[in-house]
């Protein structure tokens, strides 16, 4: 009996399960900061049909500090508003007027899952990291270690199954970004907390719609059921989701409910799927050299086209964050930042949005009936509402520009550097920081002040950086930025006579375990 062969052996330093969005963002922004990287998926390549559909415009905010925004933009579709019924005339909510100036990227953009695959997948390849396409995450091997540290000599080793046998990957972190049904979170035995809706709901790829703006998403509600379009092309081109009730339907009686109750006619259909829509959270985004991100971590409605957008922003927070921490410059104890900065985002989809949702996404006519109230109120009073100060407000929200990192704990007094309202959100942008933003490191900004630099501050942290005055007044001209490689602002300090107070600025480098 020949004698069993030892499973070839990989090493890296970060492995990355799962080449969907989130996966792929983390695999190249750690393969950008000289982070020897392998991302593996069990699939023979990019997703192909694909459920996640809007690109928000904090997530093109991402893509553009990676260079990749014009190409984004040049294979999207763009979404300005949101209409409640076919023709150009139907009433709706001019969401990009409300975020215009607030981000460089009002709107929404319609660029499926499938395209941000195919996008990220192909500059990974592009620069020498490819994606290891058909190599499957089995298990991860005995006595692995979960402990709380790993220090830089340590190794998780996962085992996977590639086309040609077993092998064993060796990695000091993994990243578990492998879908909703996340083998890497079975692995660590972590529970995956929530509800799934009773409903039913359809997705169709169309041909030949008719009655579609080319630059509105559309909902549509009819006796029963209701649906949103996502403009996908030109002659008709739409993404159809809807809502068919509590039975699972089969594909000729859900396409002719849809018809027949929402008055959506079609000349092809491409493909369709149906679904019931899940809303969970994992009880935690982390065990030891293992972290969960995306669907592995969260799951909620497609419908609000929020889910693939904050995958993407998991993975890029993610991987700034074990780039930092495996060249030295944070200590390990930074990562809890993942979990505490990124779980609350997901918590809050999952207890206003996405609740607010399962409300109004309950099969039945009486419920039917308060959609289409609902409507006829939204239709006068939402445009109204966007017209006040709460308008850039709610557009950021929507946008997910407006996520806010707190920087001190729950109940913990506010340091003097934590007190600026820009601290904790993404740098506001202006016509002159997009392009520093871009060399994704820790930086120093000033903007219409002579600011030095403070005593302490590692060698690695640019600056100052001095730019002209934000003209809408968000960064002031006394104080000085300090900004994480994500675009996030970490800490602000008041400048007197051009310095920042040396003990401001040691508690504010402690608070993020910056080192050296």
């Amino acid at each position: 009996m020949p004698a069993a062969t030892t499973p070839a052996l990989l090493e890296t330093e970060v492995l990355v399960v799962g080449a969907g969005p989130t996966g792929l963002m983390a695999g190249l922004v750690l393969h950008r900061r000289g982070i020897d990287t392998l991302v593996i998926d069990g699939k023979r390549g990019p997703t192909r049909e694909s459920r996640a559909l809007v690109v928000q415009a904090r997530s093109m905010e991402i893509y553009d500090q990676l260079g990749l925004a014009a190409q984004v933009l040049s294979g999207a579709n763009p979404a300005q508003r949101i209409q409640f019924g076919p023709g150009s005339t139907a009433a709706g909510i001019d969401f990009a007027s409300a975020q215009e100036g607030w981000t460089s990227f009002p709107g929404a953009q319609v660029f499926e899952q499938s395209r941000n695959e195919e996008l990220l997948s192909r500059t990974l390849a592009a620069e020498g990291a490819p994606v290891r396409w058909g190599h499957r995450f089995t298990d991860l091997a005995e006595g692995t270690e979960l402990g709380a540290g790993t220090g830089p000599d340590a190794r998780v080793e996962v085992r996977a199954e590639g086309p040609e046998g077993p092998l064993r990957i060796r990695a000091r972190w993994v990243i578990g970004a492998d879908g909703a049904g996340s083998p890497v979170r079975h692995a660590l035995d972590l529970p995956f907390e929530g509800v799934t809706d009773d409903a039913t709901f359809c997705v169709a790829d169309l041909r030949g719609v008719e009655g579609s703006p080319a630059t509105s998403l559309t909902a549509r509600l009819g006796q029963q059921r209701f649906a949103l379009t996502f403009p996908m092309g030109p002659d008709g081109h739409v993404r159809v989701v809807w809502l068919h009730g509590e039975k699972d339907p089969v594909r000729q009686e859900a396409l002719a409910g849809m018809r027949e109750d929402l008055g959506i006619t079609y000349a092809r259909v491409d493909w369709y799927s149906a679904y019931r829509v899940h809303h969970r959270v994992a009880a935690h985004f982390r065990r030891g050299p293992v972290f969960l991100a995306g669907d592995a971590a969260h799951v909620h409605s497609p419908v609000g086209g929020q889910g693939m957008n904050t995958g993407l922003q998991d993975g890029h927070h993610l991987a700034h964050l074990l780039a930092d921490v495996t060249a030295g410059r944070q200590a390990e104890t930074a990562l809890d930042r993942f979990e505490g900065e990124r779980r609350p985002v997901a918590m809050t989809l999952i207890n206003a949005t996405d609740r607010a949702f399962g409300i109004i996404a309950r099969p039945g006519r009486g419920t039917a009936f308060l959609r289409r109230r609902a409507r006829d109120v939204l239709s006068v009073l939402a445009p109204r509402l966007l017209a006040t100060a709460l308008g850039p407000y709610v557009g950021g929200l929507l946008g997910q520009y407006r996520i806010r990192y707190h920087a001190v704990a729950d109940g913990e007094p506010s340091p003097r550097w934590a007190q600026d309202r820009a601290v904790g959100l993404r740098l506001p942008p202006t016509d002159e920081n997009a392009e520093a933003l871009r060399a994704m490191t820790w930086q120093l900004h000033s903007y219409g002040a002579d600011a030095a630099r403070p005593a302490g501050v590692p060698h690695w942290i640019e600056g100052p950086l001095a730019f002209s005055p934000d003209p809408r007044g968000r960064l002031r001209t006394d104080h000085l930025y300090l900004v994480r490689p994500d675009g996030f602002v970490a800490a602000s300090w008041v400048l007197h006579a051009g310095a920042a107070a040396r003990e401001d600025v040691r508690e504010a480098l402690a608070a993020y375990a910056v080192t050296g």
